[in-house]
Formats: C-alpha cells, sequence, structure tokens
C-alpha cells in the first residue's frame, strides 16, 4: 500500500522558500491521527534574516504609488478566492470545524484583504490635514509609513485574524515579519505561496512559523523592527513585549479582539487601525513670492 508524501511547508523570506536555519520541524496530525504536513520550526537567525529581507524591501514599498499597493493588495485577495478549497481544508486539518465554518472564515479573509486594498490611496485623506497658519505658507501633516512591522497573529481565526492584522500595515507602506499560528500553522504556510503568485515585491511580506515562547523575545527586542503589532498574548508575554520594546524604543499595538469579533470589519478593517502604523510627517510651503 503506497504511503501518501506529506508535504514539508518551508519559511517564507525574501521572496523564497527556505528551510529553517534551526533545521527543526513540527509534524501536523489531522483529527485521526494521520500525519498531514510537516512545518518549519523558524529559530532566532530566522527572525534576523526576515527583518533583514523586510529592511531591505522598505523603501521600494512605501515609494510606489499608492493605487498599485492597492492593486497589488486586491490581486492577493484574488489569489485567496482561487484557492479557496485549499485553505478550507487547511483550516480543517487542525480545527474541528465544520465546512461552512472554515468557507466563512476564508470568505471573510479575503473581504478583509479587499477593504484594505480599497484603502490604499484614501488613508491619507482622513489622517493627514492641511493647517491654518498665520503667514504665506501651506503647512501639510500627511502619514508615512514606519518600516518594518513585527506581526504576532493569534492561535485563532488562523487564516483570517493573520491577514487582518498584516492588511494594516501593507496598507500603509510598511513591510511585514509574521509569525503565524504555531497550533494551526498550515493557513500561514500557504499564504506565503499566495504572496509569491500576487506581484508581491520580494521582501514585502515574511512568514515564520515556529513557537511564540521561542521567538516573541527577539522580536521585541530587534532594533530594526520599527513597530510590534500583537494579539492573544499573556501578561507574561506582555511583559517579555514592553522590556524588549523600551530598550529598542519601538511602538507596541495590541490587538484585543475576542474570536467572534475578527468577522467584524468596524473591529478589523477600519481606516483608524491605519493610524498605528504610520508617523505623521509636517511639510511647511511658501504660498507665494514676497
Amino acid at each position: 500500500m503506497r504511503r501518501t508524501v506529506a508535504k514539508t511547508y518551508k519559511l517564507y523570506l525574501g521572496g523564497k522558500f527556505p528551510r529553517t536555519e534551526s533545521g527543526r520541524s513540527t509534524i501536523v496530525k489531522n483529527k485521526h491521527g494521520d500525519i498531514e504536513a510537516h512545518i518549519c520550526q523558524a529559530s532566532r537567525k530566522d527572525v534576523r534574516d526576515a527583518v533583514e529581507c523586510a529592511a531591505k524591501a522598505t523603501s521600494g514599498w512605501a515609494t510606489i504609488t499608492a493605487y498599485l499597493r492597492g492593486q497589488i493588495l486586491y490581486r492577493m485577495a484574488e489569489m485567496l478566492e482561487g484557492r479557496r478549497e485549499e485553505f478550507v481544508s487547511a483550516i480543517q486539518v487542525t480545527n474541528s470545524v465544520t465546512s461552512a465554518k472554515a468557507r466563512k472564515e476564508v470568505d471573510a479573509a479575503t473581504d478583509c484583504l479587499v477593504r484594505f486594498a480599497g484603502w490604499t490611496d484614501k488613508y491619507a485623506q482622513i489622517l493627514g490635514c492641511a493647517n491654518p497658519v498665520a503667514g504665506p505658507y501651506y503647512n501639510f501633516t500627511i502619514p508615512q509609513p514606519q518600516g518594518v512591522v513585527g506581526v504576532i497573529a493569534p492561535q485563532m481565526p488562523s487564516l483570517l485574524a493573520l491577514i487582518a492584522m498584516i492588511g494594516a500595515p501593507l496598507c500603509t507602506g510598511n513591510t511585514v515579519v509574521v509569525l503565524g499560528s504555531h497550533l494551526h500553522p498550515i493557513p500561514s504556510a500557504i499564504l506565503g505561496e499566495v504572496c509569491h503568485t500576487s506581484d508581491v515585491p520580494s521582501g514585502v511580506v515574511n512568514i515564520l512559523t515556529g513557537a511564540k515562547k521561542e521567538l516573541l523575545e527577539h522580536f521585541a527586542s530587534h532594533r530594526n523592527i520599527q513597530c510590534l503589532y500583537a494579539s492573544d498574548v499573556t501578561k507574561p508575554e506582555r511583559t517579555i513585549i514592553e522590556e524588549g520594546a523600551s530598550d529598542s524604543l519601538k511602538r507596541v499595538k495590541y490587538l484585543q479582539i475576542q474570536k467572534d469579533e475578527w468577522y467584524d470589519q468596524n473591529q478589523t478593517s477600519s481606516p483608524w487601525n491605519l493610524e498605528h502604523f504610520v508617523e505623521m510627517k509636517t511639510i511647511w510651503h511658501p504660498s507665494s513670492s514676497q
């Protein structure tokens, strides 16, 4: 009797699919106890490599037009929709949910990405402003991306939460280094394949799979991560994040959402969520020659 060849999912760093530097992998079993896949278990070295890739891609992603950035995010949504059934199966491997609930999550993730694609050329009108000044000047305040954003995704919902958390930084021109769900890792691994076929520039999205307890400290303390975006963290984990962030002077944003609230677009893809991933730049310009 022929054995099924279980797939080994790699990391997604800099537009490539390398194996982890640690050489470790974890076995993912389905609800029947059969081996479904092998997942790379990232190490500290992989975090450093991912941040290096993200840092190199920062200037290119930040300076392309907002319209083009929206087109790329929309293309990601198209590819996610095209692999809908694959994601449904991936969600069900380690999660005891019905096909209907899994499809609901995939559809919500696709819709969330479409909404972020729509905000790329509009959020500056909401967050920015023209400031009144007493003098022959124009004074503008405009949002600019911070740089590299580290994302610590919750364990569930493994796909929807991941999309909601990377969408805001990508929409505003940041690059991301993501630590996906450790308990349900296959959707995040497949998302790397989606990014690879969606015109996303190399290094803009970097996806790691591994144990949060091993990697959280390195996310928090890395000096080239300008912002850390985390959800589903415990009080001891918050302490680790805040100690590392204070030493490396990074911004920290916690997304506190209950399980069912991930399906509420006002909670996940509101334009006000984008404010946490930009810095405001004020520009003075003479209005006329005097």
